[in-house]
């Protein structure tokens, strides 16, 4: 079993909703030892103006298969709960899943990057991560989550979340 770590968001429909049925999906094919962070809502980056804002959370887990049969259970959970295959980064979404950390794998496919590679760059994926993972380490730069926060705080960008519950 591989400790995961994702992002998971959204700013269309019942985005509330639509996590909670995200994370049934993947427990029912084979996420296990769920833990869930806080969920936190943010302004839009790099969206096109007038975007709402997001609510984001981030899951750890673990995951007996492949990082791309995780892909593809993300993407078919994307798919399922309304988001279309093919969409623009820059708009809504009703849900966004993104596999943050496999383990300490560093994997750079054309369809798969581990870790993600914004990842260390977005306080709305960290500032959940650091609640349920503080000591996970991105094997790429071998700093913890914590650390990683710290530096993006440190380079003025950062804590624009509002924990929301």
């Amino acid at each position: 079993m591989t400790n995961v770590a994702l992002a998971i968001g959204g700013n269309s429909g019942d985005v509330q909703r639509s996590l909670v049925a995200a994370i049934k999906i993947l427990e029912k094919n084979g996420l296990s030892n769920i833990v869930i962070s806080s969920l936190y809502s943010n302004s839009a980056v790099n969206c096109v103006p007038g975007t709402p804002d997001f609510i984001n959370a981030a899951i750890t887990g673990k995951w007996d298969k492949p990082p791309e049969e995780l892909l593809f259970l993300t993407q078919r959970t994307e798919a399922a709960l309304g988001r279309p295959n093919v969409h623009r980064s820059d708009t809504s979404r009703t849900l966004d899943i993104d596999i943050i950390l496999f383990g300490k794998m560093i994997i750079s496919t054309e369809n798969l990057t581990i870790p993600h590679p914004r990842a260390k760059e977005r306080d709305f994926v960290l500032i959940p991560l650091n609640e349920i993972a503080p000591d996970w380490i991105f094997p790429d730069t071998k700093k913890t989550i914590t650390t990683t926060i710290k530096e993006l705080f440190n380079l003025g960008v950062g804590n624009r979340l509002k924990k929301i519950i």
